[in-house]
């Protein structure tokens, strides 16, 4: 079977929670307690959420004093939407060509 989507990112942000962390981000940097209220969940919760987005590298850090700001890495966004739209395109062609796998 042919994979162009790197799976393990849609994983990580197939979680809500975590989508709604990116979406922010795109907007601004923010600082956990902008988050915490950004979103209404618990510390933990986020700091959970924003380790496994760091660990995915869809996240970075940037220490600001006793704060630390997260910052969305663009180019992680914009090579799974690139992924995406390669899909995309062939989905288009195979349409347009009327590719088709004969049953046995």
């Amino acid at each position: 079977m042919l994979m162009s989507v790197d799976t393990d990112l849609m994983r990580v942000l197939a979680d809500p929670l975590r989508l709604h962390i990116v979406t922010l981000l795109a907007q601004e940097t923010l600082c956990s307690t902008h988050l915490i209220k950004e979103t209404g969940v618990k510390q933990t919760n986020l700091s959970n959420h924003l380790k496994v987005l760091r660990e995915a590298g869809i996240v970075e850090t940037e220490p600001c004093g006793r704060f630390t700001y997260y910052r969305l890495k663009p180019e992680v966004i914009a090579s799974l939407a690139g992924q995406f739209a390669d899909l995309a395109e062939r989905a288009r062609a195979t349409s347009e060509n009327n590719v088709k796998r004969s049953c046995p």
